[in-house]
């Protein structure tokens, strides 16, 4: 049976100067009820969240994790999370966790509707098996986002470059991915440009250098993707960030999606057509992300 924690937040403002907000949090039964049935998360998805890897006891780049929650808290006209509560949060999920690898998810919402908000917990979860997906690789189909690389600027209200809770058009490009026999997806706009995948970075290769599509487009800056960029970095390898066409994914010399939780998946088929594989390396830059990375 999965081992779950949960963990209900009173958000404290960004600007307060207490050092321990130890007594802000309240431990509760995962598997019990614990939110208001008029919670604008489950109503709307009118939240932000963060994924979080954890490894033996070690939350995975917190830093980071927290600064992106920040910058889509701002996009969705939520309070700034005060980030020392989070951390501390965190901190006390990890410490809950058994060893291996597991999850800790941040969730920030609107609160409930006419009442109190925001409403802010963490979970913790075992989290699932991955070595297929590392070691043997991924198929990818590329599936139209319906819009083009310009709406991220005309239209901000759409959110696209903000974490949020709604999560279905994500989750049912994947299920589009399997029923074309593939394993993920990676959204391309209608004009032909390469974006990301449904829940994952998408990094190409080409010859001795590394390259993601540019954050701009709606893209969610990855996280894992900008620690393998200084791990590769450090390793002498150039790396970068450009508007790349749809077609150069097909094209790489090797590609992977990248995430918190599955880590460095090597693409190994693109709409049907093989694409190169390097098992020995990927698995170099799975040693990487499982380890402590702060």
């Amino acid at each position: 049976m999965a081992w779950r924690f949960a963990l209900m937040i009173d958000p404290v403002p960004a600007d307060d100067i207490a050092e321990d907000h130890a007594d802000t949090f309240t431990a509760v039964d995962p598997s019990a009820p614990a939110l208001s049935v008029g919670e604008l998360s489950t109503q709307r998805g009118d939240g932000i969240f963060e994924s979080i890897g954890v490894v033996d006891g070690h939350a995975q780049e917190v830093a980071a994790h927290l600064e992106r929650l920040a910058h889509s808290a701002k996009l969705c006209d939520l309070p700034a999370p005060h980030l020392g509560q989070w951390r501390l949060a965190v901190a006390v999920a990890a410490a809950q966790c058994p060893p291996g690898e597991c999850v800790i998810k941040l969730i920030l919402s609107r609160g409930v509707e006419h009442g109190p908000a925001p409403t802010a917990w963490v979970t913790a979860a075992t989290a699932p098996d991955n070595t297929r997906a590392r070691t043997d690789g991924i198929r990818v189909v590329t599936l139209d986002r319906g819009y083009d690389s310009g709406v991220p600027g005309r239209a901000p209200w759409l959110l696209l470059g903000a974490k949020t809770l709604s999560y279905a058009t994500n989750m049912a490009a994947i299920r589009e991915a399997k029923r074309r026999g593939a394993d993920d997806a990676v959204f391309v706009t209608t004009d032909g440009i390469l974006l990301e995948g449904p829940t994952s970075s998408v990094i190409l290769r080409q010859g001795d250098r590394f390259i993601t599509p540019a954050p701009g487009a709606g893209i969610l800056h990855g996280t894992t993707q900008l620690s393998l960029f200084e791990h590769l970095s450090d390793r002498g390898f150039e790396v970068g960030y450009a508007t790349l066409p749809a077609t150069a994914l097909a094209a790489a010399d090797a590609a992977w999606l990248v995430s918190s939780v599955r880590l460095a998946a090597g693409v190994t088929a693109v709409d049907g057509a093989p694409l190169p594989y390097d098992a020995a390396f990927t698995a170099d830059l799975n040693a990487y992300l499982l380890s402590p990375r702060d």
